[in-house]
């Protein structure tokens, strides 16, 4: 394979994927509520067929659709997303103790950003960006610490549900047709 094909938008990605494949990936990465054209693009596949792919995705219950607004927009089951990323967590490579520092890093990394700026919230952080002192490159670091601080956050509420169940977590030893 040459090296223009990893370099491309275009490349090794959607050579290896299906459009539904690629719909599936971006659908399950969703932040926030996004509409079928906004996930077409991303996935880089028409209108119609990825308006197919999200409505079974629905009926399956990975995403939910909200029609209430001018478009129809999906988001995925957040509760579905945390339990599967807190399973990963706790199948993973690390230790109960590992999970635990961190958060407790996280958490540090929060009140540094709490105590430096003399706010509480990432949004009050944001707000801060309206001071006309502000060069454009503070208000960038400001923004771009924000965004952070929004990640982290739902970061302690996946990994501090994964120490907290850490024993609910475990992998089952059950063979595999045992029912009770």
């Amino acid at each position: 394979m040459s090296e223009d094909e990893f370099d491309t938008d275009t490349g090794l990605r959607d050579r290896q994927t299906t459009g539904e494949d690629r719909v599936r990936m971006v659908a399950r990465q969703l932040s926030e509520p996004q509409t079928a054209n906004w996930i077409a693009a991303e996935a880089d596949w028409s209108h119609g067929p990825t308006s197919r792919v999200l409505e079974r995705l629905v009926e399956d219950g990975v995403l939910h659709c909200d029609d209430r607004g001018t478009h129809t927009t999906y988001y995925p089951d957040y509760r579905r997303q945390a339990m599967q990323e807190s399973m990963r967590l706790r199948d993973g490579e690390h230790t109960v103790e590992e999970l635990t520092d961190r958060l407790t890093d996280m958490k540090a990394r929060i009140r540094g950003w709490q105590d430096e700026f003399d706010v509480e919230t990432p949004n009050q952080l944001r707000g801060t960006i309206a001071d006309e002192a502000l060069d454009a490159d503070e208000e960038d670091r400001r923004r771009e610490i924000a965004g952070e601080w929004d990640h982290l956050q739902r970061r302690i509420e996946i990994v501090g549900f994964a120490v907290r169940e850490w024993d609910f977590l475990a992998p089952t030893t059950e063979p595999a047709g045992a029912n009770c």
